[in-house]
């Protein structure tokens, strides 16, 4: 077994959880015409099987169970001498980022940031493990996964909502949060939705034109 398949292997925590959302996802990849490399799909679908566990997502505080913030991640990643724990940090303020933003986007209806917050933390961070895979064994082997995801993280956020709509993982936003998701971030998804509804998203109004 290479050392790429080992490092899967050790991901799988679930079978029948794993096969449902490899299923999920290929759909809405090919739903959206998105082209994404097979250990990149694995890592979308490992990384949804284990954030199922809500002990995965939430930490326990003397107020009850939270999500950590992203910005407390980042701190951890920045203030530590130690690679393995920034990495670490870093890796899970992606995971994070890209799991709220893209199946519970209305959790950040709540918040003081917003999706595009989540976003830029996400990608950065993920554009970072890319560029660190020489100083690390176990990053090298996500080397090109971290750059896929980086590069095309806006793009995986339409893909995880499909499948969070379509796995009943998440409720459907009404039609101000959706438009407010294509102004923010140009999401062709969201422009999609609101299409359906009978609204068409203008230009000048959002993102599309950066695009």
């Amino acid at each position: 077994m290479s050392s790429t398949q080992q490092s899967k292997a050790k991901i799988v925590t679930d079978v029948n959880v794993q096969e449902h959302f490899r299923e999920a996802i290929t759909a809405a990849l090919t739903n959206q015409q998105v082209d994404a490399e097979e250990d990149t799909v694995f890592y979308l679908v490992n990384l949804l099987a284990h954030f199922t566990k809500a002990e995965h997502l939430f930490e326990p505080s003397a107020n009850g169970t939270h999500i950590q913030p992203l910005a407390l991640l980042y701190a951890q990643a920045v203030q530590t001498d130690r690679l393995e724990v920034r990495l670490r940090a870093l890796r899970r303020l992606g995971d994070v980022a890209l799991l709220i933003s893209g199946v519970f986007s209305g959790y950040l209806n709540r918040k003081s940031v917003d999706i595009d917050y989540y976003i830029g933390m996400g990608s950065s961070a993920y554009s970072y493990l890319s560029d660190s895979a020489h100083s690390s064994i176990r990053v090298s082997v996500f080397n090109g996964i971290y750059a896929e995801l980086s590069a095309k993280f806006k793009t995986f956020v339409d893909v995880l909502g499909e499948v969070g709509e379509s796995s009943h993982l998440s409720s459907p936003g009404d039609v101000l949060r959706i438009y407010e998701i294509w102004a923010r971030t140009g999401s062709l998804r969201a422009a999609n939705k609101l299409r359906k509804m009978g609204l068409e998203p203008l230009p000048h109004a959002g993102l599309c034109r950066h695009n």
